[in-house]
């Protein structure tokens, strides 16, 4: 394990040492654990050997259209849709 220090606010470290008291854990435990859960919600660092790719598209179920009805609807211009209502009359 590697010794570190930290600096942190007056207020912020007598919030934390309350809490340690509290759950009855050392204050380098509540350090670890936080530095461990922010660790694992943000995404790891690409590798050098692998080429970057943008994030796969998800798929967000709007109104029940498929992907291709959402890419038209998205792509249709004001001016197409008054035309298509107007064909429709």
């Amino acid at each position: 394990m590697t010794r570190t220090q930290i600096q942190l606010p007056d207020a912020t470290y007598a919030r934390a040492k309350k809490l340690c008291e509290a759950r009855e854990i050392p204050l380098a435990e509540l350090a670890r654990r936080g530095i461990e859960y922010i660790l694992s919600v943000y995404a790891p660092e690409p590798s050098a050997n692998q080429p970057w790719e943008p994030p796969k598209p998800r798929k967000l179920g709007w109104k029940g259209l498929t992907d291709a009805q959402i890419k038209l609807e998205a792509q249709t211009t004001s001016t197409e849709l008054g035309f298509m209502r107007s064909r429709k009359k």
